[in-house]
């Protein structure tokens, strides 16, 4: 009796350990338009619209347990529970290791813990699958200057901006001497 209840138990609970993520994560076919609409948008208010829409192709996970553990983690974060997010989005790291956001999101919430060299890591990681990912760049400059890396900071900075001039971050941008910006 005891065994075929093990049984039941085993084979209900099988399809939950054996659920993987989907193996091709990719983004919209449009990205790369989009990508260099924000590159050359006339205006901060076209391009934080233009940019909107990246960040929603970013944040559409690969299937819906990866969506879910992403907007717990993106809820938790909004809510200042860290430590709830950075649990949920190393579950979406561990789940689905191939989506890019899990890592850039994960490398946010260890940022905001102080964690910077974490930070770099997952931040390396996203940009390793996308590498346009503005976020991520930006994220990079701000840790680098954090860590009091602030020539690296700027170099990142910098590399963020070619990507989209818009970011809130540009104010951060020392000019070179005899250059404007």
């Amino acid at each position: 009796m005891i065994m075929r209840y093990l049984f039941a138990f085993v084979f209900l609970a099988a399809p939950v350990a054996a659920e993987t993520c989907p193996a091709n994560v990719s983004l919209p076919a449009d990205h790369a338009a989009l990508m260099e609409d924000i590159r050359t948008a006339p205006d901060p208010e076209t391009a934080r619209l233009l940019s909107m829409r990246a960040w929603e192709n970013w944040a559409t996970a690969p299937d819906a347990h990866a969506q879910g553990l992403l907007d717990e983690g993106m809820s938790r974060r909004s809510s200042y529970d860290y430590a709830g997010a950075q649990k949920a989005f190393e579950a979406l790291v561990e789940y689905c290791p191939d989506y890019p956001e899990g890592y850039n999101q994960r490398a946010f919430i260890a940022f905001l813990r102080g964690d910077y060299e974490a930070a770099l890591a997952d931040i390396e990681i996203t940009l390793a699958r996308v590498p346009n990912h503005f976020g991520a760049l930006s994220g990079r400059a701000l840790t680098l200057m954090n860590m009091g890396q602030f020539t690296e900071g700027q170099e990142a900075l910098k590399e963020a901006l070619a990507v989209n001039p818009w970011l809130p971050e540009r104010h951060m941008l020392i000019p070179e001497p005899g250059t404007e910006l």
